[in-house]
């Protein structure tokens, strides 16, 4: 059963996007693990699911079996699945063995999965019980990672929004500062935070930081720079604290990049001189950088299928800066309030859907015969069968690309495919 809604306007926005509600391609919110345990250095990640999560995990991450990585499954055995063991109990017995194992770790994230008998169980009460067990040298928090309604980022949403709540209360009389949402790794946060130092803007903490313990005061002077698309769910809470989100493009390319440190700039009353002191050396870096990838991107089509929220934003970059034309532009979720900036930089004539009904996707796409096309991996092998050059979306989102310093690798993803068919045209 499929539904193609009408074009209809979107709360926060006037433009007209196509909404789509049918079968979807979907990954499993599962894997912003992956990136997640890389940057929070003192907590572990416990999924609370199937074998299938345990080997998802394993094959997402790359993670040899030797290796002592922070995530982990706590898998539900066949005596789980026939009512002859007490999930709570053995879920107890799990965490004791994990944190005799590993006594450094400062936070356990439990995550669950869409497994019915996951679903029924109530994680929540046993972050409770397991935090007043092992407190105050380990704090238990909770989050769903199923995939089910959801798209494969909004796994990370999920955890930092499970954070909001631990996120101490800022004085009515602190200093203003800022608080980038989202994880970013950290050769980029390093990066930025050189930026926002040299123009005067601060204090400035990451939500994640590099430590789970770490956790920056929020209140009515806390101000928000959002680096990805799909931590809407975190703004929203974090605004219901107080905080106020700095509209703005996302970091993608020179010009995302200027324009969202410009937001920040702006609140904090940095002179327009001063700012363009501090970003010109780096964007112009950028600059050279994407000039070597242009020639092989200009002119060239496009269409992009809904899977990460990053799909804007990369469809603003290649149009604006690369000279790419833009079929379709699909995303499974258009914010109105935090997508407002990026959709007004698309343009008008080029249809943006939300949601999602693939065989009508595949259908546009097959018809506009489009020179690349981003997908998820489920599409990429059989477009490709059919003569289609595709990328990979969930590269989008595994590889650094935010800031001035990455906008050239950033561009290399999508030039690398329509080199590779040049180079191998007959």
């Amino acid at each position: 059963m499929s539904a193609t809604l009408p074009m209809a306007t979107t709360a926060g926005c006037d433009r007209p996007v196509l909404k789509e509600r049918g079968q979807r391609e979907v990954f499993c919110g599962l894997t912003g693990i992956i990136w997640l345990h890389r940057k929070l250095q003192d907590a572990f990640f416990l999924i609370v699911g199937s074998r299938t999560c345990a080997h998802l995990m394993q094959s997402a991450a790359g993670v040899m079996i030797f290796a002592e990585p922070r995530f982990g499954t706590a898998v539900i055995e066949e005596k789980d699945l026939a009512g002859m063991a007490v999930l709570d109990q053995e879920l107890d017995g799990v965490v004791s063995r994990l944190l005799a194992r590993r006594p450094e770790l400062r936070t356990v994230f439990l995550v669950g999965s869409c497994p019915s008998e996951v679903i029924k169980l109530d994680l929540a009460t046993a972050a409770e019980r397991l935090e007043q067990r092992f407190a105050p040298d380990v704090r238990f928090l909770h989050y769903s990672g199923s995939g089910i309604e959801t798209t494969f980022t909004e796994g990370e949403d999920a955890c930092l929004k499970a954070m909001v709540p631990r996120l101490p209360d800022a004085s009515d009389d602190s200093a203003e500062e800022l608080i980038v949402v989202g994880t970013l790794a950290d050769v980029i946060e390093e990066q930025f935070r050189r930026l926002f130092d040299e123009m005067g803007v601060g204090p400035v903490h990451f939500l994640p930081g590099r430590t789970s313990r770490h956790l920056p005061a929020v209140g009515p002077r806390t101000r928000l720079l959002l680096a990805h698309p799909w931590v809407n769910e975190t703004a929203r809470a974090l605004e219901k604290r107080g905080a106020t989100v700095l509209p703005a493009p996302f970091p993608l390319g020179a010009e995302g990049t200027t324009q969202w440190l410009r937001a920040a700039a702006e609140a904090w009353g940095v002179a327009p001189e001063r700012f363009e002191q501090v970003v010109a050396p780096a964007r112009e870096r950028a600059r050279v950088a994407l000039e070597r990838y242009r020639p092989g991107l200009e002119g060239k089509s496009i269409f992009l299928f809904p899977d990460s929220q990053i799909e804007l934003s990369v469809a603003r970059f290649l149009n604006r800066e690369m000279g790419m034309d833009l079929v379709e532009v699909g995303t499974p979720h258009l914010d109105g309030m935090y997508h407002a900036a990026e959709l007004a930089l698309i343009p008008e004539d080029v249809r943006v859907s939300e949601g999602q009904d693939v065989d009508l996707q595949l259908d546009r796409c097959r018809a506009a015969s489009p020179d690349l096309t981003v997908c998820g991996l489920g599409l990429a092998n059989p477009l490709e069968a059919e003569g289609l050059r595709t990328k990979w979306a969930i590269e989008l989102v595994f590889s650094p690309v935010q800031g001035y310093e990455q906008a050239g690798d950033l561009a290399e993803l999508f030039h690398r495919p329509l080199d590779r068919m040049q180079r191998l045209e007959v």
